[in-house]
């Protein structure tokens, strides 16, 4: 079989393609991470064909089994930890995609039956079902991993009992806060993002198989038996949608870009956090790199990464909307495009949140430092206002009086829990001795006494509530490992 009829399109054609363009065109060489995808679907298709009477229960077991072997040999496969992964064969080949790749192995594991398999089914649903799959795995793969960074983050905000930080608004020092509720700020937005994967996995979990080239099949396949055998929640509703949809592939892109955006605004902070001018944690030196010309130094690297990959993985968000803008119904070669993206984001997305995880882990607060910075600057003026809003003073008055107090205060060079009660009195007569136990340092974290709020208690009850989100997340996804997801990160 010469390479020009081998091609599954070719009976038309009686000129052999462009070498250059043939090339070109091909997108075996990233499509590849989809082997173990289109071998579902094909297992999946197959059992379609059987209850159609197109197969024998015979050679439903070949089939069936003729793919699971090339799974074996060209799939990275699981292998218990500390052991070491066995390579698999070299997917290297002139087949010009991986449906054509599987098809051409299953021929050579059962003869020409293997041509059987393509009955009823064009490989524009197969792409649509195979993404399908992929980005459905790969959202739970990468919700353990955001659950172990939330689990890291908890654990972290348990250790940290009552320590205090400035908290921050237009990056000057705002008021107070536990360091255990900037800790679970973060862990809030790593649920939201579970939320948002969470959504885009349902909304994508429908089987095209059975759609065909753009009309539907043309045999009377049960759609459902594919649909249920692949876990999905039933076919999908439209022939023409289900082979030229990918806002699946761009609703999990922009998710991502969320996930990489939360990333690096904590990586931010940490990198401020770290310099000298701030000096409130201590970079893992496992994290850490040094500095060629200067011996001293500790560059914060992997935050530094982290804030950069968001925008590789917008970028890809990016190219798939510009790819899909203005495209016709139904499938187009454009569409082929949209898998690289899918591909690298995946793989920088899964990595970023696993090594976070493991950084978060290992970070050291300077709690000291930080409990400093909260006693200077007026960080608990605030609480001073409140103060005399429980005197029956309005807010905008309240604030007034506070403001003068601050302006004097700054001028003398002290703090306001310095001045003597006859010094407040100038300010209003609503002063009392009270005053001073009002803005403490703890006082001022109490006076926040609301859900959601910095106080001690409802700090403590928003941790319980936030172990116990966590842990459900970790009881549903599990635990990760990267060693058994190689062809998660093609492209990383």
């Amino acid at each position: 079989m010469s390479e020009h009829s081998a091609k599954m399109w070719s009976g038309r054609f009686r000129e052999p393609l462009d070498p250059l363009f043939d090339h070109w065109q091909r997108s075996i060489k990233f499509d590849r991470a989809l082997l173990q995808e289109e071998t579902m679907a094909s297992k999946a298709h197959a059992r379609a064909l059987l209850a159609a009477g197109i197969l024998t229960e015979g050679e439903f077991v070949q089939i069936v089994d003729g793919l699971d072997g090339i799974v074996l040999r060209f799939h990275p496969q699981p292998v218990e930890p500390g052991a070491t992964p066995q390579r698999p064969d070299e997917m290297g080949s002139d087949a010009e995609d991986i449906h054509h790749f599987v098809e051409l192995k299953l021929v050579e594991a059962v003869g020409d039956l293997g041509l059987k398999l393509h009955t009823g089914r064009s490989r524009n649903e197969q792409i649509a079902t195979d993404l399908r799959l992929y980005i459905r795995e790969r959202i739970g793969i990468l919700i353990a991993h955001l659950g172990a960074w939330a689990s890291a983050l908890v654990d972290k905000a348990k250790v940290s009992s009552d320590a205090v930080m400035p908290s921050y608004t237009h990056l000057q020092r705002a008021e107070p806060v536990l360091v255990a509720h900037w800790l679970l700020a973060y862990v809030e937005m790593i649920l939201r993002d579970v939320s948002r994967l969470e959504d885009c996995a349902r909304r994508l979990n429908y089987c095209p198989l059975g759609s065909g080239a753009v009309a539907g099949a043309t045999l009377p396949l049960d759609r459902k038996i594919a649909s249920n055998e692949l876990g999905f929640t039933a076919p999908t509703a439209n022939s023409i949608d289900a082979t030229s949809d990918r806002d699946f592939v761009l609703e999990y892109l922009q998710a991502l870009t969320v996930v990489g955006l939360h990333a690096s605004r904590f990586a931010e902070e940490i990198t401020l956090f770290a310099t000298a001018e701030f000096g409130f944690v201590e970079l893992p030196e496992a994290f850490s790199t040094g500095s060629s010309a200067m011996p001293q130094k500790k560059n914060p690297d992997l935050t530094e990464l982290v804030r950069a990959k968001i925008g590789r993985i917008h970028g890809a968000a990016e190219t798939v909307t510009l790819l899909l803008k203005g495209l016709p119904l139904a499938y187009n070669k454009d569409m082929q495009e949209t898998q690289e993206p899918v591909f690298a984001a995946t793989g920088t997305a899964h990595i970023m949140v696993f090594l976070l995880a493991k950084f978060t882990g290992a970070l050291k607060f300077r709690t000291e430092r930080m409990r400093a910075a909260c006693e200077s600057g007026y960080l608990n003026a605030m609480a001073a206002a409140t103060y005399l809003v429980y005197k029956g003073v309005p807010f905008r008055k309240a604030h007034e009086k506070i403001g003068n107090t601050v302006r004097y205060c700054i001028e003398k060079g002290c703090e306001l829990g310095d001045l003597t009660l006859d010094e407040l009195k100038e300010f209003g007569p609503e002063f009392d001795e009270g005053f001073f136990a009002a803005v403490t340092l703890e006082a001022t974290l109490d006076c926040h006494d609301v859900v959601g709020g910095t106080a001690r208690s409802r700090v403590r009850e928003a941790l319980e509530a936030a172990e116990a989100r966590v842990q459900a997340l970790a009881e549903s996804y599990g635990k990760v490992s990267l060693v058994n997801q190689e062809a998660s990160h093609a492209g990383a």
